[in-house]
């Protein structure tokens, strides 16, 4: 089903219309209309509609499209959510070729480009100011979008769930543009027709909203909402660092993998040589990027897993040669049972690999905005690990380059989060961590153990 979400204000010759249009498209769905305090008989039209399809919530005064957007997001129970203005601008009957990139399973957003379609040719200066927009959205978040400011968004309901939005106005469209481009979703832009307004005929966006958009597209490069999607996001800058770590635990891998924890998959990419490769997350944001980047792998399976709970029998089923734990453990309160968990499931020859924050001395604002209860010593992980029933192959500490940073960030400038310059600056050095192979170097920012049972 989708829904479909139609902010209101002062459209009375146009909201029949359009809401017969949209009953007309031959989809199950649902219409949820927000009424944003309308003065001009909208209001009146609307409380006299009898209608199950659709769904109408009144705003006691103007607020805005966005606070009327947020308000209709509430409401959604279908898979595939559209933003339908009220007007007469863009055509429902476009739903199915807007909604294919998302029912095909290859995008997780859908833009409706107004200047790769049928559109009509007028106003130069809303042309030109769109263009200006894109182009400025286009070298913050390295992206390609040719319609930032177009009426039809279209979004997974999981999308729209998980993004933070506060923008009351027109603002609405650049910080959601934002939040998407920053969350790394796949985005897919499709063809639509466009009848633009006159002012005459109602149009309401002026040459003051350019600004108020400007505003956003800057304003949510550098706010952060959620630090550990954010840090995992910018994880993914890191391809000499985690290229680096796959050489590290490749020779202990095997073709029966289960990935603990795996987050958005930024180890994940390397494993998907697998014959069989389990991957667990117990956030539902991750579990999201997870089907969204691995879900269509016939050798993949995805499942929402707490390790450290006592439903494990899906597990179980399963006979692993590799199970993998990478920055997970740190993040678990009883660490112990966790552990305790994994041996279960592991058969005498299944490799167990783990890594793990290092260094107690290191703990600071980055590891308590993370969730970290704890950084491990070599001595206490050993010990941790051989009691609960493992025999300790190798453990060793590694990148020491990295604990410099850290502890610079995080003890003495008690910062809760990393730049994007500072984690892209460090991947050009990461050439420099192979040293730690040479001369041995007895400590740094993780520890890195491989373990069977006994």
């Amino acid at each position: 089903m989708i829904s479909v979400v139609v902010p209101v204000y002062n459209e009375r010759p146009t909201i029949p219309i359009i809401l017969k249009r949209i009953k007309n498209v031959p989809l199950d769905k649902e219409i949820i209309v927000v009424d944003d305090g309308s003065t001009d008989g909208t209001r009146e039209f609307l409380e006299s509609l009898r209608d199950s399809e659709i769904r109408v919530i009144f705003h006691p005064k103007n607020l805005g499209k966005g606070a009327a957007l947020r308000t209709g997001f509430k409401y959604v129970n279908g898979d595939i959510i559209i933003i339908q203005d009220a007007d007469l601008e863009y055509y429902p009957e476009e739903y199915l070729q807007l909604i294919k990139p998302i029912t095909d399973g290859y995008a997780d957003v859908v833009y409706g480009s107004r200047f790769i379609g049928t559109h009509r040719v007028f106003l130069f200066t809303h042309y030109f100011g769109n263009k200006i927009l894109n182009f400025i959205a286009n070298i913050l978040y390295n992206t390609n979008l040719s319609d930032l400011m177009t009426g039809y968004k279209v979004f997974k309901r999981d999308v729209i769930k998980n993004l933070r939005l506060e923008a009351n106005g027109f603002g609405i469209e650049a910080e959601i543009t934002a939040e998407i481009f920053r969350r790394n979703l796949r985005v897919y832009e499709v063809p639509i027709s466009y009848r633009g307004r006159t002012y005459e005929e109602g149009k309401k966006i002026t040459w003051f909203h350019f600004f108020v958009e400007l505003y956003w597209l800057i304003r949510q490069k550098f706010v952060i909402y959620n630090i550990s999607l954010d840090t995992l996001l910018k994880m993914g800058f890191l391809r000499n660092y985690n290229r680096w770590i796959f050489n590290l635990i490749k020779p202990y891998l095997g073709k029966r993998i289960l990935e603990i924890g795996a987050g958005i998959g930024n180890m994940t990419r390397y494993l998907l040589y697998a014959e069989q490769l389990v991957i667990t997350d117990i956030s539902d944001e991750n579990i999201f990027y997870l089907k969204s980047y691995f879900g269509e792998y016939e050798n993949i399976r995805i499942l929402k897993q707490d390790i450290a709970g006592s439903e494990l029998k899906e597990l179980n089923n399963y006979d692993f040669d590799t199970i993998i734990c990478l920055n997970l453990l740190e993040h678990i309160k009883d660490d112990k049972k966790a552990l305790m968990n994994i041996y279960m499931l592991m058969k005498e020859d299944t490799r167990f690999i783990i890594l793990s924050p290092a260094l107690s001395l290191l703990m600071g604002s980055l590891d308590v905005s993370l969730g970290h209860y704890r950084r491990y010593n070599k001595k206490n992980l050993l010990y941790l690990l051989e009691n609960t029933g493992f025999s300790v192959e190798k453990i060793n500490y590694f990148n020491f380059l990295g604990a410099f940073g850290w502890f610079i960030n995080s003890r003495i400038l008690k910062k809760k989060s990393f730049s994007e310059i500072q984690i892209r600056l460090f991947d050009k050095f990461v050439k420099f961590l192979k040293l730690e192979s040479i001369f041995k170097i007895p400590f740094g920012m993780s520890l890195i153990a491989v373990c069977k049972r006994k």
